[in-house]
C-alpha cells in the first residue's frame, strides 16, 4: 500500500456512485443538525417484499410496534430440507444511525445474500432514525425486537418461517452505526441472560467495520483524508446528531471502552468477529474494540481485509465481499450451540 494511497483501485463506474452517495449525504446533512429527508430519498432505492422467491430468497415485512414504525424484513431461504432448523440472524443495517432502512436496495440484497450464503433465518430491523431519535431509541428498538422473538412474535406473523428459526441459535449482525448497536443490544441481552429470557440465546455478534469513536483523532483518522464514504467531518456531524444532547464523542455509546465505560462486561456477552478494512478511517477505532473485548476475557476474532474500504461488503463483485460472506457462515456453523447442549 502507498503512503499516500487513501483508496484501492476501483472501476470508474464505483468511483462515480461512491461520490455520488458523499455528495448527497452531504448536502442533506444541515448545518442545524437535521437531515433532508426528501433529497436522501433521491438516492435510496427501496425494494418490496416478495413471497414470490427470488435469488433463492423469500422476503416479508413483519410489524413489532407501529407506534414507532418498528418492523423487520424477513428473509428465509427457499430451499430448505424436512425437519431442518436454521440459526437465526437478527441485523442492524448501516448509515452514521441516520439514513437507510431494511428495505433499501443495498441492504435487501446484502441481507438476502447473507441468508442464501449462511443459510438462515434473517431478521433485519427498522430502527428509529437520528436526529429524530437519538441515542438510546436504536438500541431499544433492537431489544424489543429481540423480546417479539423470544415471546413467540415470529409463530404469528410467519409460522413457516418460526418452524423453522432455531432462537436458540440467534446471531447478531451489523455494519457501520449497525455494528455499534449490535455491541449494546448485545450488552443489554446479556445482562438479562439469567432468566430473562424465554427462548433467544445468543450465540455470537459480528461486527462490520462498526462505527466507534471517541474525541481523539487517531492515527488512520488523519491518514486516510479522501477515503471512500467516511470522512472526520461526516462522522462528527453524525455522531452529533446521534449522541444525547450535550454529549461528546467519549459517551460510552461510541468510545465504548474509552474512560467513562464500565470495566466490567456481562458474563453472558457472546463471542464477537471483529471485521476491519485497511482503507477505512474507522480501522484504529475498530482494532481496540477488538483489544478491549480480549482484554476482558471475551472470545473475539479479528478479520482484516487490507484493500477494503468502508463499507465494501455493498459491492457484491468484489471478491472481499464475497469472502466476507463465507467468513460470516463459518462464524456461524463454529459458534452454533450442539445439540447436547440444547438438551436435544
Amino acid at each position: 500500500m502507498s503512503p499516500a494511497a487513501v483508496a484501492p483501485p476501483l472501476s470508474r463506474t464505483k468511483r462515480f456512485v461512491i461520490a455520488a452517495v458523499s455528495a448527497i449525504n452531504d448536502a442533506a446533512c444541515r448545518s442545524d443538525g437535521t437531515v433532508n429527508r426528501r433529497l436522501v430519498s433521491l438516492l435510496d432505492a427501496r425494494v418490496a417484499a416478495s413471497a414470490k422467491p427470488f435469488r433463492g430468497v423469500r422476503t416479508a415485512d413483519v410489524p413489532v410496534d407501529l407506534s414507532r414504525d418498528l418492523w423487520f424484513r424477513l428473509f428465509v431461504p427457499s430451499s430448505v430440507s424436512d425437519g431442518e432448523r436454521l440459526p437465526v440472524i437478527v441485523f442492524f443495517h448501516g448509515g452514521g444511525f441516520a439514513f437507510l432502512s431494511p428495505d433499501s436496495y443495498l441492504f435487501d440484497d446484502v441481507c438476502r445474500r447473507i441468508c442464501r450464503t449462511v443459510h438462515a433465518v434473517v431478521v433485519s430491523v427498522n430502527y428509529r432514525l437520528a436526529p429524530e431519535h437519538r441515542c438510546p431509541a436504536q438500541y431499544e428498538d433492537g431489544v424489543h425486537v429481540l423480546r417479539f422473538l423470544d415471546g413467540g412474535g415470529l409463530l404469528y406473523a410467519d409460522p413457516s418461517a418460526a418452524d423453522l428459526a432455531d432462537l436458540s441459535s440467534c446471531f447478531l449482525v451489523g455494519d457501520s452505526a449497525g455494528g455499534n448497536i449490535v455491541h449494546h443490544v448485545a450488552r443489554r441481552w446479556a445482562a438479562d441472560a439469567d432468566g430473562g429470557w424465554k427462548r433467544l440465546r445468543l450465540a455470537g455478534m459480528v461486527l462490520i467495520q462498526p462505527y466507534f469513536g471517541g474525541e481523539e483523532r487517531t492515527e488512520a483518522e488523519l491518514r486516510l483524508v479522501g477515503a471512500p464514504l467516511v470522512s472526520v467531518e461526516r462522522t462528527d456531524w453524525l455522531w452529533r446528531a446521534f449522541l444525547p444532547e450535550g454529549a461528546d464523542r467519549d459517551h460510552e455509546a461510541s468510545n465504548v471502552f474509552g474512560p467513562r465505560a464500565v470495566e466490567e462486561l456481562e458474563e453472558a456477552l457472546p463471542a464477537a468477529m471483529v471485521v476491519v478494512g485497511g482503507f477505512d478511517p474507522l480501522q484504529d477505532w475498530q482494532r481496540r474494540y477488538y483489544k478491549g473485548l480480549r482484554a476482558r476475557g471475551k472470545s473475539a476474532r479479528l478479520v482484516e481485509y487490507p484493500e477494503a474500504f468502508h463499507s465494501f461488503y455493498s459491492f457484491p463483485d468484489l471478491k472481499q465481499s464475497t469472502v466476507l460472506m463465507e467468513e460470516i457462515k463459518s462464524f456461524v456453523d463454529s459458534h452454533r450451540p450442539r445439540k447436547e447442549e440444547d438438551g436435544e
